[in-house]
């Protein structure tokens, strides 16, 4: 079987405009540089002639390969599927819009061979987007910087290269494609590094992404920062806090209990009874509140050591130790 360099996924949308122009700039970059490589592209759920152009392209060039969903399902599930099938040594993702530059493959691809990189993320320092879109963008990235420790630029580039083995590491879902660095960092390759590449004006068709993304996005941070942190240990999480709020209530209540025994014994009137004092039923809330928040500890520690990933580390290597 022949060695594959290079392994270039795709995800589409509609855009079967710039498919054919894409694939020949593809094509013309790999021959000048010699590269064994397939193209990896994913349909997700297109309802132009975007198909019959790929079905079309792949006949014409045999490193074509295509995947195509029923329906649209997003990037994220676009890009998981094309990871499962990639067999090149460095795998590089760019979007179909032709705002990625396909030049810029050879440089993504001697980074992650000659330099030792485990991840190369692009940084479109240029941008040819309207400021209601960028501006949104560097407070996201900005975020995600300081969430993650990873000191990017641009987490949400889609063109970058990885090794084989990040792919093949990592799951992405929901929306998870803007936070891939991050999924890798947290599975262990730390060796993650960005590169300044050339952003072009969108030639055909018009974006497939709204504002809600940048909402979606900021969900999905917190989602994947709590999993990283806590997906194996979430009693570590719940247990803190309702110990904070069950030792507030606890001592609010004592406090109050200690006051009208004080006043009792010295015979002093209470102003106010005990349930007329709000801190009464502050301290009552606060400890069903950590009540509650045992019990989804626990919970989440039942749910966590029945998954079939609870022992999952990510061995690299073996010794002595058949794999």
């Amino acid at each position: 079987m022949k060695d594959i360099q290079i392994s270039v996924v795709i995800p589409f949308y509609n855009e079967d405009e710039s498919l054919p122009e894409l694939m020949a700039w593809i094509e013309r970059v790999m021959n000048e540089n010699k590269f064994t490589y397939e193209v990896i592209l994913v349909d997700d759920g297109s309802t132009d002639n975007s198909w019959k152009i790929v079905e079309e392209l792949a006949i014409k060039n045999t490193n074509i390969k295509a995947i195509k969903f029923r329906r649209n399902y997003g990037k994220s599930a676009a890009l998981n599927v094309a990871f499962h099938k990639a067999i090149g040594n460095v795998v590089i993702t760019m979007d179909a819009d032709m705002q990625d530059s396909p030049d810029e493959i050879p440089s993504l691809y001697s980074m992650i061979v000659n330099d030792g990189f485990d991840l190369v993320s692009g940084w479109k320092k240029k941008r040819y987007d309207p400021i209601t879109k960028t501006l949104p963008t560097k407070v996201f990235n900005w975020a995600t910087r300081k969430m993650s420790g990873i000191q990017l630029n641009d987490f949400n580039c889609g063109l970058k290269s990885y090794k084989l083995d990040v792919v093949k590491a990592i799951e992405v879902y929901n929306e998870m494609h803007r936070y891939i660095p991050v999924l890798a960092k947290w599975n262990g390759f730390v060796k993650i590094t960005e590169k300044e590449v050339e952003h072009r004006a969108r030639k055909y068709g018009t974006t497939k992404f709204g504002f809600d993304r940048f909402i979606n996005g900021f969900l999905d941070l917190l989602t994947i920062f709590f999993v990283s942190k806590f997906g194996k240990k979430p009693m570590h999480f719940f247990g803190v806090l309702g110990t904070l709020f069950f030792m507030f209530g606890f001592f609010g209540a004592a406090y109050i209990g200690f006051q009208k025994i004080w006043y009792a014994s010295h015979n002093w009137p209470l102003s106010r009874g005990i349930t007329e004092q709000p801190m009464f039923y502050i301290a009552l809330v606060s400890i069903i509140i950590g009540m509650q928040l045992f019990l989804a500890g626990f919970i989440g520690e039942l749910i966590s050591r029945n998954s079939s990933e609870r022992n999952h580390y990510g061995v690299t290597k073996y010794i002595g130790y058949n794999e």
